[in-house]
């Protein structure tokens, strides 16, 4: 008999699709909408989870799922899953092992050029009618050559920035609770400063952290005030590590030049939203991750991972916070 996958997502069926194809021998996989019954009465013979966390995937999720063995994630976050469930009952919870970590990367290259270009600002100009407008004085874009980028993380994504931005003869400095070796500093070209020394001298801020209570709102007010005039943040990580009040009173009243935020703290945020009044804000929809090699490459770290648990060999990846149940 096939050991049973269930996926839960409400993905477009050309994803579902590539999901399957890669389905390895002796394991068959049943996608359904997440919390539905059908969703349930799959749970109740499944051995593997694959898809997203979200919320209500708690004590009832596992009490459906008695024959559990692996919570299998497509995101490398994890923030809405009810970890102390899944603590209790005994299942490891793993993230995507950074499949998504060169789309992330990319994005957060991107989003910062935008701001630097200002070409958001540009675009609109240009298709209102309004060919330059203003000076080269008061309108003004930036090289990103020889600008000090600080990382806030160096983990999968953090590492992939940090080499892009080599390549744009930015220099690289990061903060992190795992500090890298000398070596390994120098084989990444990135120099390894405290917090307050980051936010002080980087021109960029980029923030590669997981959500969880030591970094909710670890950029606020603080922090803001704290980081060199006419800096910039880009945060492609979580909404909530960001306190968008003070954000915003740094944007309007100094020291931040502009900020780049492909997350924020609702998701999506209400109309009106004080950062959307912004000129210098540039926002994308939680949009850095799924890009269409992502999937493939998220599926296929998942289906290993599977069968590695299958093969009572410990999982890769699984979220620090339970570890004690690999």
């Amino acid at each position: 008999m096939a050991t049973k996958i269930v996926f839960a997502s409400r993905l477009p069926s050309a994803i579902i699709d590539t999901a399957r194809a890669m389905v390895p021998p002796g394991f068959e996989m049943t996608a359904v909408d997440h919390g539905t019954p059908a969703f349930y009465e799959a749970l109740h013979d499944a051995e593997f989870y694959l898809g997203f966390p979200r919320p209500g995937m708690g004590n009832e999720f596992f009490r459906a799922a008695p024959r559990l063995r692996l919570v299998q994630l497509v995101t490398a976050g994890y923030d809405t899953l009810d970890l102390e469930a899944a603590r209790k009952a005994g299942v490891p919870v793993a993230n995507c092992g950074g499949s998504n970590a060169v789309s992330v990367a990319e994005h957060t290259i991107t989003l910062m050029l935008a701001v630097m270009k200002r070409l958001v600002w540009q675009h609109n100009n240009v298709v209102a009618g309004k060919w330059r407008v203003g000076d080269f004085a008061q309108t003004r874009w930036y090289e990103v050559e020889g600008k000090a980028l600080g990382l806030v993380g160096l983990g999968n994504i953090g590492k992939k920035v940090a080499r892009k931005a080599a390549g744009l003869d930015m220099r690289v400095q990061y903060y992190d609770i795992r500090r890298l070796t000398e070596a390994e500093e120098d084989a990444l070209g990135a120099r390894f400063v405290l917090f307050t020394e980051l936010l002080e001298t980087s021109d960029v801020v980029s923030l590669h952290v997981p959500l969880d209570e030591t970094t909710r709102n670890l950029i606020s007010t603080r922090e803001l005030a704290a980081m060199k005039p006419g800096s910039i943040l880009i945060n492609t990580c979580r909404g909530p590590v960001v306190d968008e009040t003070a954000l915003y009173t740094a944007l309007t009243s100094g020291p931040l030049a502009a900020a780049g935020l492909d997350v924020m703290l609702e998701e999506p945020p209400k109309p009106g939203h004080p950062l959307f009044g912004l000129e210098n804000v540039t926002f994308t929809p939680h949009a850095a991750g799924p890009t269409w090699e992502s999937w493939g490459k998220a599926f296929l770290n998942g289906f290993d991972n599977i069968q590695r648990v299958a093969a009572g060999r410990s999982p890769l990846w699984v979220v620090p916070d339970l570890r004690e149940t690999d």
